[in-house]
């Protein structure tokens, strides 16, 4: 939990870094979402929830240069792009979409240079002990989530004016207006805008975390065979 606030904190630290490189594909891709609303009203919300381990992608490339005190602008990422938002592309939309602590295992697909089999293996052994406390910060920041759109979503009934706020009757009958669908729709954009560079953070705080107590703990088992006798 330490390293995860930990990583909460690097972001905020590189925050104008952070969020002028993943606004070059996060809005975009929130464009995109929010336009698909003429097609469906439930669909604005999906293709931003299927492009969230995609969308990390440029976030973690960012924080793993911070973390060793470089800075990086949107044309790093331009000039890095084959390896940020191509590789492994189809396997990022698809399994990785499913993963429960996605943002805790990400930095071993995206910056330890393995092909997707191999990673396999280093996944597992960087998961053990930890998976619970990966769950626990992807529920945390799932909550977070939905507790933005919420606020969002009830400014317009505080701001709305005298008799024109939906009643709970009205909403449960004929299902959500139209300006509410796009209100929600709009206040779940900005609500995966503004938090997933810190569940990112997060898991790739714990990641670093998880490496140092595997690393220290090689070190000490060389120790231990060099001054066995």
């Amino acid at each position: 939990m330490e390293a995860a606030d930990l990583g909460v904190r690097l972001c905020q630290g590189s925050a104008r870094s952070v969020y002028r490189c993943y606004g070059l594909v996060a809005l975009p891709v929130a464009s995109l979402a929010l336009a698909s609303y003429e097609l469906a009203s439930w669909l604005p919300p999906l293709v931003l929830w299927f492009a969230k381990p995609w969308l990390d992608r440029t976030i973690l490339f960012v924080l793993s240069r911070a973390a060793f005190g470089q800075t990086t602008t949107p044309s790093d990422v331009w000039n890095a792009q084959r390896q940020v938002w191509w590789s492994q592309l189809l396997f990022t939309w698809t399994v990785r979409r499913l993963s429960l602590w996605r943002s805790f295992t990400q930095p071993v697909y995206q910056l330890e240079g393995l092909s997707i089999g191999m990673a396999g293996a280093r996944v597992r052994q960087i998961r053990q002990r930890n998976m619970g406390s990966a769950l626990m910060i992807t529920n945390a920041f799932s909550l977070s989530e939905t507790a933005l759109v919420l606020a969002v979503v009830s400014l317009v009934f505080w701001l709305a004016p005298s008799g024109r706020t939906p009643g709970g009757l009205e909403l449960l009958s004929g299902g959500l207006p139209g300006f509410l669908s796009v209100t929600l729709a709009v206040a779940y954009t900005m609500a995966v805008v503004f938090l997933e560079p810190f569940y990112v953070g997060a898991g790739f705080a714990m990641y670093l975390n998880r490496r140092a107590e595997l690393e220290a703990w090689d070190i000490e088992q060389e120790f231990r065979r060099a001054f066995a006798h």
